[in-house]
């Protein structure tokens, strides 16, 4: 672990105490950061390093990381020593005096490495690397890590990343997709690629189909203003859902080098069918929750929500059939969805493989032919494969059993979160689980046309109850390919 001065930009907001700072003490604690690495949290509150730290510790309790060893009142050794890390500038993106006195600050301290993590609105991007590069942070040894959404479009994401890119290299850019970071996902591709057993049969020949679903129950709290102008599709799908979709369809790389793995990925996202009008209205159902119940607490409609406007058509829920026109998948359809006020807060990426041939045993009624393969990521991490075995006793007949693949309860071995991961890796300078602006742009270009259908069309999102899987047309896109979703099957 080099020497590393980590600048969190919006270190007062909740990506930073909900996600970054606990992800950082969970490292602190378990000894991966070097003794001298020091944390920055920079932010426009008038406040000192005394001022941080207490609000840090009146939330403690809330960020259930650091709440399992330091819970607010310092009593910890641990939570207590992570805390001498840890420094406040005031800073504003459009003023000077802050990121002099900042690069004041740094030059004091012999890191190897710089990190600036810009938890800030994507508008702020172009301003802090232009201020960085003018106060001579802008080094070979200094990481920008880029948080999505990149942009509302693709001509947005690619005016901020040519204005990131005047300042910085692209081995210098850390565009985050914290899902890639998830145990489960980097499990998969040791599944795939560190045996012989499962490659084979993950191509059309043996697989049916692809589900890939991240379900929310909340719904925009206090991100109102925010949301209604992104949406599902611009915040899940074109980020979460096509890199997920990408680490199930690749081909082996030759390496674990960064760009071998991303290269793959590339080809995965061009290989994508375009999407026209036609297929546009056939193959996406787009969404809105209306009110309804969460764990049997009354919850409000999208359009009542703070800061939302009471006639939006912003979509709270997307789903999507998509088909991979390569050799390995040509046929395969590959399902993705996702949506807030849901019944569940889900995670999973399925592969339903086709089922065998001629059924010699007796199958009782609702018990699934097909063997699957299921990749839980929330609320907790597995990896099984489902298969049919015969069930106990002097008759032959069927019952569905699994192979647990995630070793997670039989290991005492410590498992990281998904920022820990990625914050590590920025540190030490690894790039393979953050996404290359290539594969970004590729990205933005498939889903363009499904915006701009959406956009000339006078359609209005399809309302569905808070606390269900979405509107009925989902299961719909589904049952006209002769399939249901996961959890309806």
């Amino acid at each position: 672990m080099p020497v590393f001065d980590l600048v969190i930009f919006g270190g007062t907001g909740d990506l930073a105490c909900r996600k970054l700072i606990p992800a950082l003490f969970n490292a602190h604690r378990a000894r991966l950061l070097h003794a001298r690495g020091r944390i920055l949290a920079t932010g426009t509150e008038p406040i000192d390093r005394a001022g941080f730290i207490a609000m840090l510790e009146a939330r403690g309790r809330q960020m259930a990381q650091v709440g399992e060893a330091g819970t607010g009142g310092g009593a910890d050794a641990d939570w207590d020593s992570f805390l001498h890390r840890l420094d406040y500038l005031q800073v504003d993106a459009t003023q000077d005096s802050g990121f002099e006195a900042l690069a004041a600050g740094l030059s004091g301290h012999a890191s190897e490495v710089v990190v600036c993590y810009l938890a800030t609105a994507p508008h702020l991007f172009a301003p802090i690397c232009a201020q960085l590069a003018r106060v001579g942070l802008s080094k070979r040894n200094v990481r920008v890590v880029l948080e999505k959404p990149l942009g509302h479009d693709l001509e947005s994401s690619e005016a901020i990343n040519d204005a990131v890119a005047r300042f910085f290299e692209e081995d210098q850019i850390y565009r985050i997709d914290h899902y890639l970071g998830k145990e489960p996902v980097q499990n998969l591709m040791a599944i795939r690629f560190g045996n012989i057993l499962f490659e084979p049969f993950l191509r059309r020949e043996w697989v049916r189909d692809v589900q890939i679903t991240i379900a929310e129950e909340l719904g925009v709290e206090q991100r109102g203003t925010f949301y209604d102008r992104t949406g599902a599709l611009r915040d899940m799908l074109q980020s979460h859902l096509l890199q997920l979709l990408c680490m199930v369809a690749m081909e082996p790389p030759a390496t674990l080098d960064a760009d071998a793995i991303r290269d793959e990925k590339l080809k995965v996202l061009k290989a994508l069918r375009p999407m026209s009008p036609r297929c546009v209205a056939e193959r996406t159902v787009r969404g809105q929750y209306r009110q309804g119940a969460i764990d049997g607490r009354p919850v409000p409609g999208y359009r009542d929500e703070p800061d939302v406007a009471a006639h939006s058509q912003t979509e709270t829920f997307v789903a999507v059939r998509a088909d991979i026109a390569n050799w390995r998948w040509a046929g395969v359809p590959f399902y993705l969805r996702t949506g807030k006020r849901m019944a569940s807060r889900l995670a999973e990426i399925v592969i339903h493989f086709h089922r065998a041939p001629h059924e010699l045993f007796p199958r009782p009624p609702g018990l699934s032919a097909h063997n699957r393969l299921v990749i839980t990521l929330q609320p907790d991490e597995s990896i099984r494969l489902y298969l049919l075995t015969k069930t106990p006793g002097d008759t032959i007949a069927l019952r569905e059993t699994y192979l647990d693949l995630d070793l997670a309860s039989s290991s005492s071995e410590r498992r990281a979160d998904a920022y820990e991961r990625l914050l590590l890796d920025a540190i030490h300078g690894r790039l393979g689980l953050f996404v290359r602006r290539d594969e970004q742009a590729q990205a933005w270009h498939w889903v363009k046309p499904i915006l701009q259908t959406w956009s000339a069309g006078n359609q209005a999102p399809k309302p569905y109850t808070a606390g269900t899987w979405g509107p009925a047309a989902s299961s719909a896109l589904l049952s006209r390919d002769g399939v249901a979703w996961h959890e309806e099957a």
